[in-house]
Formats: structure tokens, C-alpha cells, sequence
């Protein structure tokens, strides 16, 4: 009799460890993917404004000589990602798969334009910088029009700061979540022991000497549940990253290494504080108030 109630109590006590840790993981695996979005914030928004794309529609009377001369010094701009030359009947084959006929056979003659489709870097993505870019790129005789998506780039750096703005106070309210569900779990776990604090403190035990246990206890949970949480991390950011090769999360080793970092880190601080508090909570009670 007394080897099943001691093997109940030892699944019991398993149980409680497995909710805790399991616990600990969910809430700092969410804590993760959120950071990673912060910390990835801009990355994510130079992403999308490199797909801005400046059309510079050239004369067709241009020379190729000054088609070369302007793709090169394109190409060389520092605002430049990438510079890629179209012709007339390229642009006009593309086109023809877009709308599904051959429009050239219908008209009898091309009417597009040899084109340089120029890719800007994220920096130089403003109204102003673009503006200006593109007046500089018209004053060229042989260029005939310059096109780009104005109310596009407008739209796109006032939702980048807006997005921005609010996954820094989406991070601020679910780390506070976080902390507080991570230390309710861990107070639920030390309430069912309230007696044996109680108990060990009426022999004569120390508080510190009745705390250490409880708080290495839950430091290692802490560490087992980050170590659950990274790895389900690394997983999020292998499928991204497979799927979305160019945000290039893996070349940034330090963002990720501090990332990794700041979950496990937070998983052993915030387990060690909560302990900390709950079991002094429960000291401090008098042995009346531990049946309420």
C-alpha cells in the first residue's frame, strides 16, 4: 500500500513539474517569435520596399551606347540594389503572357519601350529621395518618361512606422502576460506545498535554507521549458527562412544569438523571482491563513 502511494505521489509531483515546464515553454515560445519580429521589424520592412521598383522608359532613338553608360552608372548608384535593362520585345513577350494573347499580332506593331527597371535599397525608399532620384534620371535626353508607384511608397513608410509603433507596445503588454502567467504557474505549483513550507519552518529551518530547494527546483523547469522553447523557435526560423530565403534571417548571427539568449535568460530570471516571492508569500503566512 505504502508503494503505490508513494509511486502516486511521484507521478503527481511529475505531473506538476511537466504542466509547469510545458507551461514556462508556450509562454516564452511566444515571447520568442515575438522578439523575433522585433528585432527583425526593419528587416522585414526594407524586405517589402525593395520591391519598389523606378521604370525608366528610354527614347527609341537612343543610343546603345547611352543605354550601356546609364545602366552601368545605374548599377554603380548608391541607392542602387539592382539595374536590369528590358527591351521592347521582352517587355512586349511578358506582357503577352500576362493578358493571354498576343497583343503585338492585334496591332501590327510594338508600341512598349526599351525600359531599365531599377530596384532601390531600403534607405533611399522616401518620397523625397525618390522624387528626386527620378527628376535626376529624367533630365536624360535619351530618357523619355520615369515611372515609379508614388502613393505606393507613401503608403508603405507610414504602415513600416505604424507597424513598427505597435509591435513595440505589442511586445511591452504580452511580456508583462507573460511574466504573470509564468509566476501563476510556479505560485500554483509552491501552494501545494504550503504545508511542507510551513511545516520545515515551525522545526526551525531558515527561510533561505526552505527557499533554495524550491527556487533551484523551478530554475531547472525554467531551463527545461526555454530549452523546449528555442527548440521550437528554431524550428519557426528554419521554415521561414526555407520559405522565405530573402529575409536572410540566418546571416545575422548576432540578432539570433541574442535572441536565443534573452528567452533562455528570461526563462531562469523571471522562474527564480517568482519562486522567490511566492515561497516568501506563504512564510510569511500564519499557519491559519494556509487553509484559505
Amino acid at each position: 500500500m505504502s508503494q503505490y502511494i508513494e509511486r502516486y505521489q511521484r507521478r503527481k509531483l511529475i505531473s506538476s513539474y511537466f504542466s509547469v515546464a510545458l507551461s514556462i515553454a508556450l509562454v516564452l515560445f511566444l515571447l520568442g517569435v515575438l522578439g523575433l519580429l522585433v528585432l527583425n521589424t526593419k528587416k522585414l520592412g526594407d524586405h517589402f520596399k525593395e520591391q519598389i521598383t523606378i521604370s525608366v522608359f528610354l527614347k527609341d532613338n537612343a543610343k546603345p551606347v547611352e543605354i550601356e553608360q546609364l545602366q552601368k552608372s545605374l548599377a554603380l548608384a548608391e541607392y542602387t540594389k539592382s539595374a536590369e535593362y528590358i527591351s521592347k520585345e521582352d517587355a512586349a513577350e511578358q506582357y503577352s503572357e500576362d493578358i493571354g494573347e498576343n497583343f503585338v499580332e492585334f496591332l501590327g506593331y510594338n508600341p512598349l519601350q526599351n525600359s531599365i527597371d531599377v530596384h532601390l535599397k531600403a534607405d533611399y525608399v522616401s518620397p523625397e529621395q525618390v522624387e528626386r532620384i527620378a527628376g535626376d534620371l529624367a533630365t536624360k535626353t535619351y530618357v523619355e518618361e520615369v515611372s515609379y508607384d508614388k502613393p505606393l511608397i507613401e503608403l508603405l513608410n507610414d504602415n513600416a512606422r505604424k507597424i513598427g509603433l505597435w509591435i513595440l507596445v505589442a511586445s511591452g503588454f504580452f511580456t508583462f502576460i507573460a511574466v504573470l502567467l509564468i509566476n501563476s504557474s510556479i505560485r500554483l505549483s509552491i501552494y501545494s506545498k504550503r504545508f511542507i513550507i510551513k511545516t520545515m519552518q515551525m522545526v526551525g529551518a531558515t527561510k533561505k535554507f526552505i527557499r533554495r530547494p524550491f527556487i533551484w527546483t523551478n530554475i531547472k523547469l525554467g531551463m527545461i521549458g526555454a530549452l523546449i522553447a528555442l527548440v521550437a523557435l528554431g524550428v519557426v526560423l528554419y521554415y521561414i527562412n526555407k520559405n522565405f530565403p530573402e529575409l536572410n534571417l540566418f546571416n545575422d548571427y548576432m540578432v539570433l544569438i541574442f535572441l536565443f539568449v534573452g528567452v533562455f535568460g528570461l526563462g531562469v530570471i523571471i522562474s527564480w523571482a517568482s519562486t522567490h516571492f511566492a515561497t516568501q508569500r506563504f512564510l510569511n503566512l500564519r499557519t491559519d491563513d494556509l487553509y484559505y
